[in-house]
């Protein structure tokens, strides 16, 4: 990113350096010297001052471009925006150019992929349609034991921070897995506007018959795994992505907890924050998602896996099997709830 600054700069394209976070690293740093910086604004935080964007300067300055680095980091609170990708959104819309970074495990249709291959459990996500609006996405690619050895080299942590990284997240094995996911992620950007091309200069490609991928959500956890699952596979499938919530009968329906409806919340925001189309129903669960599948032409139905007795299953019927008998023509995947041990990481600088 730095680089590139220094490109544009040298053909006299006016750029600032709307926030980068050196992390002490004397490369970072000697690149930023002979740019111009916009200085951060300071947020004290429970006795601790936090260094932000300081996105009213950036605007009013009013560069051709500006560097923002970690795009999906998450401001200080009492900040204007809650994630840093909503400053940019604020300056692309005052007709600032953006150049950002971000790192392939931060996009949140992957959360819990990457969680489940390196057991980390990754705070700092970004919405995909984010990166999928960039005019251009370019992969700055490296082989794991090339950026193990920058890391050995304190090049990127101090030396002790070095070490505990090579021990946790950043393994052999899993900087190999992120790299694929990196190299896919990139392939598919290219993919989507390889399409756009094709079909708006008459290439002879025609758009997409228009798959429906519907995801039913309730207010358990694994809602935000479905819906990540069901946005992987509408991606796939250049199709539509719903994501449908029924509230049971009144006179069935029990009462939820107070933790219970704020997951529901989150599940749905989560929902609506990946571009989902958010639809809430209210009657007997099977019967709504199987009348709402077939009147909205639905191809792909994911649900979760059921959590209740073989007993219960073998009283009252499963919805599972429901749904397979009343919609044939409909793939259904049931996705498992897996939760295993984890690590929490929230750094979202880049290796």
């Amino acid at each position: 990113m730095l680089q590139e600054a220094h490109r544009r700069k040298s053909r006299g394209t006016d750029v600032v350096v709307g926030f980068v976070e050196t992390h002490d690293r004397a490369r970072t740093a000697e690149l930023i010297a002979n740019l111009e910086v916009i200085p951060p604004r300071e947020v004290l935080y429970k006795g601790v001052v936090l260094r932000e964007m300081d996105t009213e300067a950036v605007l009013a300055r009013h560069p051709q471009v500006a560097l923002v680095d970690e795009l999906a980091h998450s401001n200080a609170p009492g900040s204007k925006h809650e994630k840093r990708y909503q400053d940019v959104q604020e300056l692309l819309d005052g007709g600032i150019t953006v150049i950002s970074t971000l790192n392939i495990q931060h996009l949140e249709s992957l959360n819990d992929y990457i969680e489940q291959m390196t057991g980390v459990e990754v705070h700092e996500t970004i919405p995909d349609w984010v990166v999928d609006e960039a005019e251009q996405v370019e992969l700055i690619d490296m082989a794991p034991e090339a950026l193990i050895q920058r890391m050995k080299h304190g090049n990127i942590y101090p030396p002790e921070q070095s070490q505990r990284a090579l021990e946790n997240f950043f393994t052999v094995s899993n900087l190999t897995a992120l790299r694929d996911l990196a190299l896919r992620a990139t392939a598919r950007e290219v993919e989507q506007k390889l399409d756009a091309f094709m079909v708006g200069g008459r290439v002879g490609r025609s758009a997409s018959v228009g798959e429906r991928v519907m995801v039913g959500v309730d207010h358990r956890p694994i809602g935000k795994t479905l819906i990540r699952r069901g946005w992987r596979i509408a991606a796939a499938l250049k199709g539509e992505l719903l994501v449908v919530h029924v509230d049971p009968q009144e006179g069935r329906r029990r009462a939820q907890s107070v933790e219970e409806e704020r997951q529901l919340r989150a599940n749905l925001q989560l929902a609506d924050e990946m571009g989902a189309r958010v639809v809430r129903l209210r009657g007997k669960v099977s019967e709504e998602l199987i009348a709402y599948a077939g009147e909205n032409h639905v191809s792909q139905l994911v649900i979760g896996h059921p959590t209740h007795s073989r007993l219960e299953e073998f009283l009252h019927g499963s919805l599972t099997s429901h749904i397979l008998r009343k919609m044939p023509g409909i793939d259904v995947h049931v996705v498992a709830n897996t939760e295993g041990g984890r690590t929490s990481k929230n750094d979202d600088s880049p290796p």
